[in-house]
C-alpha cells in the first residue's frame, strides 16, 4: 500500500536574544542582541505520522533551546566561529540530513543588518 510522504523542513525564524559575541571593546563588555533563523532538513517523511506522538517527531522546543544554549556558552569573537558551532551541533540531531543558519547582528549598524548564512548537509 502507498502512504503519501513528503519532505520535511523544520524551521524557527526570528529568535531573538542576547549574546556574548564580538572583538570591539564595548561588544567583550556586554552582551548584543542576534537574531537567529534555522532550517533543518528532516528527509522524506510521512505526510501523517504514525501515532501523532511526541515522541517520533524533532521536538522543536529542543531545537530552539539548543541554539539558546550554543550562543550562550562563552564569549565568541566571530559570527563564523558561532555560527559553525550551531550548525555542528544542530547536524547532530537524530534525522536531521541538513542544517542552514543565518545568524545576524542586530545593533551594529543603524542602517542596515549584517548576517552570515551557512548551509551543511544535504538539501
Amino acid at each position: 500500500m502507498h502512504h503519501a510522504a513528503g519532505t520535511q523542513i523544520l524551521t524557527l525564524t526570528g529568535l531573538r536574544f542576547d549574546a556574548n559575541l564580538g572583538i570591539l571593546s564595548h561588544e567583550k563588555a556586554a552582551p548584543q542582541p542576534i537574531q537567529v533563523d534555522a532550517e533543518l532538513n528532516l528527509g522524506t517523511q510521512p505526510l501523517a505520522p504514525p501515532d501523532d506522538d511526541i515522541l517520533h517527531v524533532l521536538d522543536y522546543r529542543k531545537v530552539r533551546q539548543i541554539i539558546i544554549d550554543e550562543c550562550q556558552s562563552g564569549h565568541v569573537n566571530l559570527l563564523e566561529s558561532l555560527i559553525g558551532k550551531v550548525s555542528a551541533r544542530l547536524m547532530q540531531l537524530p534525522g536531521v540530513l541538513g542544517v542552514r543558519v543565518k545568524i545576524a547582528k542586530l545593533e551594529i549598524f543603524d542602517d542596515c543588518e549584517v548576517a552570515i548564512r551557512v548551509e551543511s548537509g544535504q538539501w
